[in-house]
């Protein structure tokens, strides 16, 4: 797959006429718009069978680069040269119509997806059973769950027989059991020589997985190289400048005294992971480099689920742990190891550095990477806290 020199600009009209009306009574009103470039000079060659991710903030332009690879999106400079069946997993569901029953839904998307009748008809008990929608075969899609109606989706798009699948943030909707289902099934389409090329803003999940990356923002590439190094440079760009950019009137400090490079959850062996066991230890890491010297700098940790709560919070500071003296160009690998007993789900990973005694006054954060915990036996709240009954019949 190649992409020379794309470029992509979107018209965004000031004020619109929606009525004959409105049109009547402003005829001599200008028209006056302004124009997004999207995309800028683009230019990337990923090689077949290689698992390619794409990352930066917000409007950078990711989503944009994949539609015009998908052909959602005509460019309008440059050239793209693709060898191979696509497969976009962009807008899954598209196509679905809701008065159908999931049966016939599977059948007819399989078809526009590029499946024969023959070939949809085989492949169908395997999509429901993907989907874990055996007991819902015959109902309706508008009485779906949003959660089911995207394991279905998904499920339908993953049989297509494609060279090349195009992923924008799929792994981010579904439940805990399904998305690491979705890694798992990327897992054996890149071992199979399958070529993916991965939207997230997922660091530990670009880490893990690609072979190489791409940084874009504002529409252009800032750098194409290691994994570790794009997320780095990802984490510099995006909380380094939101710091500077931040007025919340709480004395946060800018980035100038130190910088969280990187945060991520990580095996025994030190190996970067997405899942985690519940009743096993979980292991945390973050790397800190400092810009200017610091007196016993404050490191800290959070994990927060899906609804935004807070539930685990830990630092050196209420751990009364002495963490010396830091001078300016010096960096810091900071490891934390704690008994994993959270509910199933996925959870965020904050990591922070502040001045010593001012847990508001925070250097620099880095609040990026998650995992999601699997369990066998869920108990329904914040924490499966170990426990034990005591029953007596009298």
């Amino acid at each position: 797959m190649s992409v020379s020199h794309v470029s992509k600009s979107f018209r965004l009209p000031h004020e619109r006429y929606h009525t004959l009306k409105e049109r009547a009574l402003h005829p001599f009103r200008k028209d006056q718009s302004d124009t997004l470039h999207a995309v800028q000079d683009v230019s990337v060659e990923i090689a077949p069978g290689e698992f390619f991710g794409i990352v930066g903030r917000n409007g950078s332009g990711k989503s944009t680069l994949l539609k015009c690879l998908a052909g959602i999106y005509d460019i309008d400079d440059g050239e793209l040269a693709i060898n191979g069946r696509l497969s976009p997993f962009i807008e899954l569901g598209v196509g679905f119509n809701p008065d159908l029953t999931a049966r016939d839904n599977v059948i007819i998307n399989a078809i526009m997806l590029g499946l024969s009748r023959k070939q949809a008809r085989e492949r169908f008990d395997h999509i429901i059973a993907f989907a874990e929608l055996e007991e819902f075969v015959d109902l309706k899609l508008k009485n779906y769950s949003s959660g089911m109606h995207v394991r279905l989706a998904f499920a339908t798009a993953v049989q297509v027989d494609a060279d090349i699948l195009l992923i924008d943030e799929v792994l981010a909707v579904g439940d805990a059991a399904f998305q690491q289902k979705c890694f798992d099934e990327f897992t054996r389409l890149h071992e199979a020589g399958r070529t993916i090329l991965f939207v997230t803003h997922d660091m530990g999940a670009v880490e893990r997985f690609c072979d190489r990356a791409m940084l874009l923002e504002r529409g252009r590439v800032v750098d194409i190289g290691e994994p570790a190094t794009v997320a780095r440079q990802y984490n510099q760009l995006n909380f380094g400048r939101a710091a500077e950019e931040a007025d919340d009137g709480a004395g946060r400090a800018t980035p100038s005294v130190a910088q969280v490079l990187n945060a991520w959850f990580e095996s025994p062996q030190r190996e970067i992971i997405v899942t985690a066991t519940q009743g096993e230890p979980c292991h945390v890491r973050m790397d800190v480099r400092f810009l200017a010297e610091a007196e016993e700098p404050i490191f800290a940790i959070a994990l927060q689920n899906e609804a935004g709560n807070a539930v685990f919070k830990t630092s050196t500071e209420s751990q009364r742990i002495s963490t010396g003296r830091f001078e300016a160009g010096t960096t810091a690998s900071v490891r934390l190891v704690f008994d994993n007993w959270l509910a199933p789900g996925r959870y965020r990973l904050s990591a922070a550095v502040a001045r010593s005694g001012y847990g508001a006054d925070v250097h620099d954060m880095h609040t990026t990477s998650s995992i999601i915990v699997l369990a066998d036996r869920p108990g329904g709240g914040l924490a499966d806290v170990p426990h034990s009954f005591e029953l007596r019949r009298d």
